[in-house]
């Protein structure tokens, strides 16, 4: 995931089992201090979700890094778990390839 350009927010957690996740429940950074648990997301130029990180007492428990069909669909999903990584492709349609 490039850092160029991308506005970090900050969540309570995330719903769905289906990428991309929807992220639930915006924290203001200053609220980050008294949290053990939140989840830090990565929005591009064009608001689009690239990615995110589970942040669990200061380590990364969970990552999710996505890329984008020029017409805003989801193109890939790279989903990163205690050292395990897989990845998902998706067709123009949305189809998972």
């Amino acid at each position: 995931m490039s850092e160029t350009a991308l506005v970090t927010r900050y969540f309570v957690t995330y719903s769905g089992i289906r990428p991309p996740a929807r992220l639930v429940e915006p924290l203001d950074e200053a609220a980050l201090a008294n949290r053990n648990t939140f989840i830090r997301a990565h929005y591009d130029a064009a608001d689009r979700l690239v990615g995110f990180e589970k942040m669990v007492y200061g380590a990364v428990e969970l990552a999710h890094a996505y890329t984008w069909h020029a017409d805003g669909r989801l193109a890939s999903a790279k989903i990163s778990m205690g050292g395990e990584e897989s990845t998902l492709t998706f067709d123009e349609d949305g189809v998972p390839a």
